[in-house]
C-alpha cells in the first residue's frame, strides 16, 4: 500500500500541516497511521477520507458535524441512511448559502457600478 506524508497530503489539498494535525486530534481522520518517528502517514483510503473532510469543511459544515459523519462511516453500513440524510441536509444548506451569496453579490455589483460612474464623472469635470 502506498502512503503519503503529511507534507504531501497538505500540498494535495492546499491546507496547512497544522490543520491536518488538528483534524487528526479532533477524530476526523480515524485509523491514520504513523511511522517509526510518530509522523502521520496517509493511505489512499485516508487521502480519500481527507478529501471528504476538506469538502465538508470548505462548504462550512461545523467540525462537530463532520466528526459525527466520520463516526457514522466508521460504524459501517448500518448508518447509510443517516449519512444520506446528513448529506441531503448539508446540500440544501450549501444551496441556500449560494443563493444568499448570489443575491448579496448583486448589491456589491451595484456599488461597483455606482462608484465607477462617480469616478468617471469626476474625471470628466
Amino acid at each position: 500500500m502506498k502512503y503519503c506524508s503529511i507534507s504531501e497530503a497538505s500540498a494535495k489539498f492546499n491546507i496547512q500541516e497544522s490543520t491536518l494535525r488538528y483534524y487528526e486530534k479532533k477524530g476526523l481522520l480515524p485509523l491514520v497511521e504513523r511511522d517509526e518517528a510518530g509522523r502521520l502517514l496517509f493511505s489512499e483510503d485516508q487521502i480519500a477520507l481527507l478529501g471528504t473532510v476538506v469538502c465538508l469543511k470548505n462548504t462550512h459544515m461545523p467540525i462537530s458535524s463532520i466528526k459525527h459523519y466520520i463516526d457514522w462511516i466508521v460504524e459501517g453500513a448500518s448508518t447509510l441512511e443517516l449519512r444520506l440524510e446528513m448529506m441531503k441536509n448539508h446540500k440544501q444548506a450549501v444551496l441556500d448559502e449560494i443563493s444568499l451569496m448570489t443575491e448579496s453579490l448583486k448589491g456589491i455589483d451595484l456599488k461597483i457600478t455606482r462608484y465607477s460612474k462617480l469616478i468617471q464623472e469626476r474625471n470628466e469635470d
